[in-house]
């Protein structure tokens, strides 16, 4: 068998297998982003490896948590405004490194002063200080000769929660213009394997020798430190022990979600959200207002996010079905409402016959009815990963080579939106 043909029927039945484990997974109502809280952080920088779904070793640079594994990406800093926040960082790499928060006046101390910041010699040691002032969405990453330190996989998000916050109606800036339900992390990145492979076996000197970092050429694509389909396995699976982080955004109709979109790499992603456009409400950690207190005035819709390097967004997504032109729900015109339904739709038929179930191919995720929460009898042996009879919109990188592992689709910067009936678990 060709073995393009065989690696894309194991991503297909590896997708498959994502989507059973996360339809048995334990219910997470948060629908919280997964990181580390607190005000005093210990990090270290050391190697290991990652596992793309084509079946690669991919060896990297991570910051972990304390004495834990190297994570790609590094830990998710969840902060309070106003906090006073220390990062202590200690190097178990071979050559210096360090870490820089855009957005935030940091003092920094260290072993020897770099370009940027006070840097971590080899087996030594550095601190960061900073208040985090603003609440919003940020990047942090290495300092240290970042063209090939950030490549490497030193880099990761920091949320700054507003000060007051409440779980249980949460905001993005304190302002009700950033209120959402739920949110997800974006942290979208890519890597060249030929620049990591040279760095295990020869050392970063040797690409000095080399165009690699000039004529950078990636082949993997990531959401969060994985490529798709690990993008919908759980978090924290204990098989990805270096890549803890997933993205498998869910939600039902009328639900406010905030993507917290972050530009983690050297490359600009268009990142497409199928369903619906998102408005925009924040960029690099600051609502977009035109006044202090006057709330996301000058927010703006787009259908597909223009992620730059180094950048951050907030955008919040909702559904309806508006659109669609037929009654999600397949109601009758007299039958009452379904919460957050799109009422001009309320009552209208589904506008085509579907085929006999004969002359059919059947998807994983199809349930048999065409309409949100309904659930038909299938053959034997199909559907199965859809239990609540949700919608399901694929969400990627626009760029379509961004949507391989290393040429193999589906896969890299890839995720999938499921849209539950009200009243369904969040899975």
């Amino acid at each position: 068998m060709n073995v393009k043909i065989k690696s894309y029927l194991n991503v297909c039945l590896l997708m498959m297998a994502v989507s059973t484990m996360l339809l048995i997974s334990a219910p997470d109502a948060a629908a919280m982003i997964h990181g580390i809280s607190g005000t005093n952080f210990s990090f270290t920088a050391k190697a290991d490896y990652i596992s793309t779904p084509d079946g690669n070793s991919v060896y990297f640079w991570g910051y972990a948590n304390g004495a834990g594994p190297a994570q790609y990406s590094g830990p998710t800093l969840i902060l309070n405004q106003g906090s006073t926040v220390t990062v202590n960082l200690s190097n178990e790499l071979d050559v210096p490194v360090s870490i820089v928060f855009p957005g935030h006046s940091v003092t920094a101390s260290g072993d020897s002063q770099g370009l940027l910041t006070m840097e971590a010699a080899p087996g030594g040691s550095a601190s960061y200080t900073f208040t985090a002032t603003h609440a919003g969405t940020y990047l942090y990453h290495s300092g240290t000769n970042p063209e090939l330190q950030v490549e490497m996989g030193l880099v990761g998000a920091v949320i700054v929660r507003p000060a007051g916050f409440n779980m249980m109606m949460p905001t993005a800036y304190g302002h009700p213009d950033s209120a959402y339900d739920m949110e997800y992390l974006f942290l979208l990145t890519e890597m060249d394997p030929r620049i990591h492979q040279l760095v295990e076996f020869m050392g970063p000197a040797a690409l000095e020798g080399t165009d690699y970092l000039s004529d950078y050429f990636p082949n993997y694509w990531f959401i969060n430190g994985r490529c798709a389909p690990d993008t919908m396995f759980k978090p924290m699976a204990v098989w990805l022990p270096t890549q803890p982080y997933n993205c498998m955004p869910m939600m039902h109709p009328g639900d406010k979600m905030l993507m917290r979109i972050i530009g983690g790499g050297r490359d600009l992603h268009p990142f497409h959200y199928h369903g619906n456009h998102a408005r925009i409400i924040a960029t690099d950690g600051r609502l977009l207002e035109s006044a202090p207190g006057a709330g996301a005035d000058l927010s703006y819709e787009l259908f597909t996010a223009q992620s730059i390097p180094g950048g951050t967004m907030d955008a919040v997504f909702t559904w309806t079905g508006k659109g669609l032109g037929w009654d999600i729900y397949g109601h009758a015109p007299g039958d009452p409402m379904e919460p957050n339904e799109y009422a001009p739709d309320h009552g209208k038929p589904f506008p085509v016959f579907l085929p006999d179930g004969l002359d059919m191919a059947f998807g994983g995720f199809w349930s048999g009815s065409p309409y949100l929460g309904g659930e038909e009898s299938l053959p034997p042996g199909e559907g199965g990963l859809n239990p609540h009879g949700g919608y399901t919109y694929m969400w990627h990188s626009h760029t379509e080579k961004e949507m391989v592992n290393y040429d193999i689709f589906p896969g890299g910067m890839m995720t999938m939106l499921m849209i539950l009936p009200p009243g369904a678990p969040m899975m």
